[in-house]
């Protein structure tokens, strides 16, 4: 299974390798090295084995050269430990001539992300990445996908068929009871990222009687918003107390395919402030408060309410906690133990064998 260190891929692979214990994993990690706080959570897995290679992530500017790399080490390593599948979360490398077949899993997408984010089509300089994705994808003998709203957009986007939906999941025992919750609202995202719109929550924030906590790796230069406090980038444990202590979770994202954070807070006992965008309407339901992304005014009113409201904010936390339910690893592990299974049972040829 590839990963990557950078976001919520790593927190979903290691979150399915515990799910699964009875399936052995390999970890082909790319991009970045990962911390030692991500090294020691995969020593602590007797089913994980992971190997590194310092390779470009596919949508990186320019990795072209650093793929065919990173796929020359991914034929050596099917080759080495002769896999009973390939479990591809990127799209790119599903073209290779692999002798297992291959799923792969679509957390998300440059060209999704930038009609999303940008509210156009991507530039062309995207157009190699597209027809590459758009390869990859033909190439896999299943396309998974974690809510329908990414189905949707790759269906749109590159005219494959509807891929199946399987709904990550996030464990409720490393959040344990809520306990006494504290007076601000927390928000955890890369604050460099225009898709987690950091900044409109943070406009927001200014008279606001509680302060706004943001957690994630600030940009160079840290610009100072009024009742905001930055904490920098949280490990695992700490991104916990943080989330425990928290009365209110606010996600202003204009593009989230998922969304593991959120989910992370509802089962923590957070009243959940979401983007109104299909996939937080999709997954959430009636279980938290939505807001416009870019509606400043309209963060800081139903955050004010919340604030002032404990009885309207309670009653929001525990509905997202009863919806996080749908969510768990056990639930997301059977899922994909009966598709592996069937994938790897089935008498059709493996597709990157027949193209």
């Amino acid at each position: 299974m590839t990963t990557d260190a950078v976001g919520g891929v790593w927190t979903y692979a290691l979150e399915l390798c515990k799910a699964m214990p009875s399936v052995d994993f390999l970890l082909a990690n790319m991009g970045p090295r990962p911390s030692l706080d991500k090294r020691c959570e995969v020593a602590e897995l007797r089913n994980v084995e992971m190997i590194e290679g310092p390779y470009q992530l596919e949508w990186a500017d320019e990795p072209w050269s650093d793929l065919e790399r990173a796929g020359k080490w991914l034929m050596e390593l099917e080759s080495r430990f002769k896999p009973d599948l390939v479990h591809l979360n990127g799209y790119i490398h599903a073209s290779l001539p692999w002798l297992a077949p291959v799923l792969i899993v679509a957390h998300s997408c440059v060209i999704s992300w930038w009609k999303a984010v940008k509210g156009r089509s991507a530039p062309p300089v995207w157009d190699r990445y597209a027809e590459a994705v758009a390869k990859g994808l033909q190439a896999s003998d299943q396309v998974v996908v974690p809510s329908q709203y990414m189905g949707r957009t790759l269906v749109e986007n590159y005219g494959i068929e509807e891929p199946l939906v399987i709904s990550n999941g996030c464990a409720l025992n490393g959040f344990g009871s809520p306990q006494s919750k504290e007076p601000f609202i927390l928000c955890a995202a890369r604050l460099w990222d225009e898709a987690k719109n950091v900044v409109t929550l943070a406009n927001a924030a200014a008279d606001l009687p509680w302060p706004v906590v943001l957690a994630g790796d600030p940009d160079g230069e840290q610009v100072l918003f009024r009742n905001v406090c930055i904490v920098g980038h949280c490990n695992r444990a700490s991104m916990t107390r943080w989330l425990r202590r928290a009365s209110i979770y606010a996600h202003p994202a204009r593009y989230e395919p998922f969304g593991l954070a959120p989910l992370e807070a509802a089962h923590a006992g957070c009243a959940l402030v979401l983007a109104d965008i299909p996939s937080m309407r999709e997954i959430w339901g009636d279980s938290a408060e939505f807001v416009d992304p870019d509606d400043v005014e309209g963060w800081r009113a139903i955050l004010q309410l919340l604030i002032s409201k404990s009885g309207i904010r309670k009653g929001l936390a525990e509905k997202a906690s009863a919806r996080a339910k749908r969510y768990t690893p056990q639930i997301m592990g059977a899922a994909y133990m009966e598709l592996y299974k069937s994938i790897i049972e089935s008498p059709e040829p493996h597709l990157s064998n027949t193209l």
